[in-house]
């Protein structure tokens, strides 16, 4: 069989969440340009791909008519108005959750991609977790019955100096821990439970010396009533991951993403005909984080089969637009 023609793309931000992409881009495609505002940062990200040419200027990478598309992980200010080039150039994106600072600016680069035919996927890793990923197979088979609830927390301790950071400042991040952590929690929510038509809570500053929140509290309910009860938090101080999932007839419960949240687990409790200590299933996974290249792999393969990307548009939007209502209800401007 002939082989498949090469996968081309250019990452654009060579901070952190750059630098784990182009690890995940190694044995699925070719990485030919780093594009940073900082020449160093992008010098030593295009040094670890052979090939790799080094950039300051991304719109060098949008014009290069072999680029098939472009990883954006820039900070949230930066998100929509890259992507939005992006798709303008013809170029398919992955763009880093939240995707934008605002629904609308979504909302305009959905209408553009539409215009020029190109796929976006919203850069939301957490999905391809192991514990999620068979978390979603079991839900998927219907072996929790109908499903009621999904309760979920997450959240970290922030660092000395966290509120001096970018991700203090709304005009660059959009908002504190909700538009940072949370949205990785209402976009697993949608995932198991769809759309949402109540949207309740608030967000607020109880610890750090900033102007955005540290903690969010969300009660989502869909059309069919069923709810959402979510906590995200940079104040939990011992890094925390914990997402339930409750059915009529069994329950699902992910525990750790690895790392300082702790050992990858997820539990299967099965109600019994007598009720009482449900049987227990436990999958453990203590080995390193893939998710990050299999998200890669997902959306290669969006793009070679003309495929919609889930998380894509449609669900970025729905997201930003929960972080919008609950930034409303706290009197936040963003």
């Amino acid at each position: 069989m002939p082989n498949k023609p090469e996968f081309r793309c250019a990452i654009i931000g060579c901070g952190l969440i750059g630098r784990k992409r182009a690890v995940a881009l190694k044995s699925v495609a070719s990485l030919v340009y780093a594009c940073d505002l900082d020449p160093g940062r992008a010098a030593d990200l295009a040094k670890t791909t052979p090939g790799c040419q080094p950039l300051t200027d991304y719109k060098v990478a949008l014009a290069d008519p072999k680029v098939d598309a472009v990883i954006v992980s820039t900070l949230n200010a930066s998100l929509a108005p890259i992507a939005l080039d992006a798709v303008r150039s013809g170029k398919h994106v992955l763009v880093e959750k939240p995707g934008a600072i605002a629904s609308a600016q979504l909302e305009e680069i959905a209408a553009v991609a539409k215009k020029t035919g190109v796929l976006v996927r919203l850069g939301y890793n957490h999905r391809y977790h192991p514990s999620l990923q068979k978390a979603y197979q079991l839900f998927e088979s219907g072996v929790l019955g109908p499903v009621m609830f999904l309760r979920a927390r997450y959240g970290h301790g922030g660092r000395k100096g966290y509120d001096r950071e970018w991700r203090a400042d709304a005009k660059l991040s959009g908002g504190g821990e909700l538009i940072d952590q949370g949205v990785h929690v209402i976009d697993l929510a949608g995932w198991f439970l769809g759309a949402f038509k109540t949207i309740e809570g608030h967000a607020s500053t109880y610890f750090w010396d900033m102007k955005v929140d540290d903690n969010a509290f969300l009660s989502l309910r869909t059309k069919a009533g069923q709810t959402a009860w979510l906590h995200v938090s940079c104040t939990e101080w011992k890094n925390l991951f914990s997402l339930e999932i409750y059915g009529r007839d069994a329950k699902l419960a992910i525990d750790g993403l690895g790392g300082s949240y702790g050992v990858e687990r997820l539990a299967y409790y099965k109600m019994l005909p007598q009720m009482g200590p449900p049987e227990t299933t436990i999958w453990e996974y203590p080995g390193n984080d893939h998710s990050w290249q299999i998200e890669s792999e997902a959306f290669i393969a969006d793009v070679q089969t003309g495929r919609e990307p889930n998380p894509g548009l449609r669900e970025g939007i729905a997201t930003l637009k929960i972080v919008e209502e609950i930034y409303r209800l706290s009197g936040f401007s963003g």
